[in-house]
């Protein structure tokens, strides 16, 4: 594991202006995060985890502050930038799965390599590794409808990890999973980062949590507790 910062926030706000007040998401938020860590992002409702989260995969950008990913400073890009930047260095696991319903398996976790411009052989042949690789090989044709809740979060996964991210970033992964399955999505995770992939797993329950090798807590726009 590199001693070198993947991630490196540095002074990070996010402030919104609503009439005559200014509100803050986000204060002075500094964090880095090694390439191969394994690190739960965690905070009750309103802390301003979720506006980390979004500014960390780069769905929104901070009012000020900078954020350099792999060497790319990347909070004063525009939106078609950072567009790119999610679609090479960021893979996204949610809570509600996000698959495409008309679209089998396979064909979902090939979505991300259609946009690449990746030809239909080698995406078929991505897919099929990829799927294999979460345990789903026997179910690649089947549509979302067909799949249950803790395999259709597997097909995400797979579509997460096909063009190889520097990240993969998990929305409360397990949100909508029962405990069973939930230990199951956890487990594969464990899986993931032994094979040296970086995660970042965004979620409010301790004993999900507990999966990564470290903890950082956000309260009132800030890092509560310093990262050890």
């Amino acid at each position: 594991m590199s001693n070198l910062p993947l991630i490196a926030l540095q002074g990070i706000q996010k402030r919104y202006e609503l009439g005559d007040q200014v509100v803050y998401a986000l204060r002075d938020i500094n964090l880095d995060i090694i390439k191969g860590e394994y690190v739960a992002l965690m905070g009750p409702s309103g802390s301003g985890k979720s506006t980390l989260m979004n500014i960390i995969g780069c769905l929104d950008t901070p009012t000020a502050g900078t954020y350099n990913l792999n060497d790319k400073e990347v909070s004063r890009m525009s939106d078609n930038e950072l567009s790119t930047i999610r679609n090479v260095e960021i893979g996204f696991v949610f809570q509600t799965f996000n698959l495409l319903a008309r679209l089998t398996a396979l064909d979902n976790v090939a979505l991300p390599l259609v946009y690449a411009g990746i030809g239909k052989k080698e995406r078929i042949e991505r897919a099929t590794i990829a799927l294999q690789d979460v345990g789903l090989g026997d179910r690649m044709n089947h549509k979302p409808n067909e799949l249950s809740g803790g395999q259709r979060q597997r097909v995400a996964v797979a579509r997460a990890l096909i063009n190889n991210p520097s990240i993969l970033l998990a929305d409360e992964p397990t949100g909508n999973l029962d405990t069973k399955t939930s230990k199951e999505i956890m487990a594969l995770f464990d899986e993931i980062h032994q094979k040296g992939n970086t995660i970042i797993l965004v979620t409010h329950e301790e004993d999900i949590a507990r999966h990564a090798k470290r903890m950082v807590r956000v309260r009132d726009g800030v890092i509560e507790t310093p990262s050890v």
